[in-house]
């Protein structure tokens, strides 16, 4: 996804002169290619992140369209105050790029995990918040980004992550992507989880049950219309993401369905426990520790929803 983005934002620079691109000690081999075109609109700040947020503040004012670009807990967490104070309450046109999505850097330890950083920042004010599921996503948020007025977060994959998309779609910031159709359940997925959504997908048709799979790039402005609609149309919803329960994709669905949907369904988060863990391991390591692999979504959906021809859905 990382490569995505910078080669993206690569493009748009060519066109767009206001953008600049700064980075805290991070982007070795990644970042080369705009440096060396554009090595005017390029700082890398050194590991200073709350620093790195206001120089981008005050690029921003003399009218540049600004990205900051680090791994995820040291571009939001130790920013926090600054992203606030600086970017969401002057409304400043700052891009803030977080790489590393949940347990993406799962084998650098818990200071380097990203579990949390949807609720923080969707919390925010004036704040976007956008998680894309594939490479193709972040092309297309990445555009749609640059030329948004206002303050986004874009929280993003490390590498090596598959396109999932087969063909070009109508992006749009607030906008949820129908991935495939189905009549029994609703996955709405958000950033790696897609993929795993995907498959899970794959597997329930083999126990005879269709389902309708959304891909949920972007968690505030949130797609309404797109989850009401899945609501009223299959009787279960399940959302999926490498994030905490305590808030993120499953909470704002929850609250958009209670204070919207009247009749009876079933609606269930599958996400990260409310829990640090001390060892160290890979991404799928951390997935199958917290039942985010797809055969543990399987069955904990399984548990939920009963066979067509046999039981109605549960409730």
């Amino acid at each position: 996804m990382r490569n995505a983005f910078i080669r993206t934002l690569t493009k748009i620079a060519r066109k767009e002169k206001r953008i600049y691109l700064l980075t805290a000690d991070l982007g070795y081999t990644v970042f080369e290619e705009f440096r060396e075109e554009f090595p005017e609109r390029f700082y890398n700040v050194g590991v200073a992140e709350a620093n790195m947020t206001g120089v981008a503040a005050g690029l921003a004012l003399s009218g540049k369209i600004v990205f900051i670009y680090s791994i995820v807990p040291f571009v939001t967490y130790r920013c926090y105050e600054h992203i606030r104070n600086d970017l969401c309450y002057h409304n400043l046109n700052v891009k803030i790029i977080g790489v590393g999505g949940g347990y993406s850097y799962g084998n650098q330890g818990q200071t380097h995990h990203a579990i949390e950083d949807i609720g923080a920042m969707q919390s925010l004010p004036n704040l976007t918040v956008v998680s894309p599921g594939d490479p193709l996503e972040v092309e297309w948020a990445t555009q749609a980004i640059a030329f948004r007025p206002g303050p986004v977060y874009m929280r993003l994959e490390k590498s090596g992550e598959p396109i999932l998309h087969k063909k070009n779609v109508s992006f749009k910031i607030g906008r949820g992507i129908l991935m495939k159709e189905g009549t029994d359940l609703t996955l709405l997925a958000t950033g790696s989880m897609l993929k795993n959504a995907l498959k899970v997908a794959e597997l329930l048709e083999l126990k005879n049950l269709t389902a309708r799979v959304i891909s949920i790039p972007t968690i505030k402005p949130i797609d309404m219309e797109i989850i009401l609609k899945a609501a009223a149309e299959t009787p279960a919803l399940f959302t999926i993401e490498e994030h905490v329960l305590t808030n993120g994709l499953g909470n704002s669905v929850a609250a958009l369905l209670m204070e919207n949907i009247k009749k009876k369904i079933f609606f269930k988060r599958i996400g990260l426990p409310d829990k640090f863990f001390k060892e160290i391991g890979s991404q799928k390591y951390f997935q199958r520790r917290t039942g985010l692999s797809e055969e543990q979504i399987l069955k904990t959906i399984c548990k939920f929803v009963k066979k067509k021809g046999k039981n109605e859905h549960a409730h």
